[in-house]
């Protein structure tokens, strides 16, 4: 009996061999600090998925092509309206402000536009005698709300776009991943009962990976077209402001009532 158990004794705290421990160690080690190799993924993937991203891709381009030029647009409209309302409030004759403002050559924007478009029909219909105060003052009126249309939809141009590709950019990656998983599924049939995780898991990862760069696009695009469109509705206030103010302007020049 005493035998028996010295013999277990050795058998239980014989050590393993160097390799084999080093071998388990270094495996557990790779599974655990693996990573995702997503040039790999993309490169292997289904056509449809590989279609799908480059569109996504190509979409983000146009979306950030478009929120810089917006960028330096806006930014550019509210110097040209500083610039503006400080001429136009420093006391400077309304008639030298619109030479000054006609006489450049090129098309103006923003508050010059609007003052430009409202100086000149108020001027044309000052020299029909056969109009009263009241019309003139319309008629300038009128012209200033043509021009602050015109305005204010420079502003919006191209922000329909962002808007488009923010709302539909998560869908198309969906269709991505759609078509991932219905490749992966048919693989998993035909491999039967040999098909495990490691084998289907590329192919989910790169059906994940379409919905990921979906919203990758959308959310820088649905961002931008949020806040232009709020600097939008700020410009406009001002604009229409403005207007308000110079037709207050014209009306104690002709006399009208408003």
């Amino acid at each position: 009996m005493i035998d028996l158990l010295l013999a277990l004794q050795g058998t239980v705290t014989q050590p393993l061999p160097a390799d084999v421990t080093a071998t388990a160690v270094n495996a557990a080690a790779g599974a655990t600090h693996q990573g995702i190799n997503y040039l790999s993924l993309m490169l292997n993937a289904s056509w449809p998925v590989k279609i799908i991203v480059v569109l996504l891709l190509l979409g983000s381009l146009v979306s950030w092509v478009v929120i810089f030029r917006k960028v330096r647009h806006f930014k550019q409209a509210d110097q040209n309206a500083d610039e503006f309302e400080n001429r136009f409030w420093s006391g400077t004759d309304l008639g030298k402000l619109y030479m000054a403002a006609s006489g450049r050559g090129k098309s103006v924007e923003g508050l010059e536009a609007i003052f430009e478009a409202g100086f000149q029909e108020f001027t044309r219909s000052r020299d029909k005698k056969r109009l009263d105060a009241q019309a003139k003052l319309e008629s300038a009126q009128r012209a200033m709300r043509v021009a602050y249309m015109r305005e204010t939809g420079r502003l919006e141009n191209r922000l329909e776009l962002l808007a488009n590709i923010g709302s539909t950019a998560p869908y198309v990656g969906l269709v991505g991943t759609v078509f991932g998983i219905m490749v992966t599924m048919h693989d998993m049939v035909n491999q039967g009962q040999q098909s495990g995780i490691a084998s289907v898991a590329p192919g989910i990862s790169e059906a994940l990976i379409a919905t990921a760069v979906g919203l990758f696009v959308a959310i820088p695009a649905v961002w931008a077209y949020n806040r232009f469109t709020a600097r939008v509705e700020r410009l406009a206030t001002r604009y229409e402001s403005f207007a308000d103010e110079f037709s207050s302007i014209l009306q104690r020049q002709t006399g009208a009532e408003i």
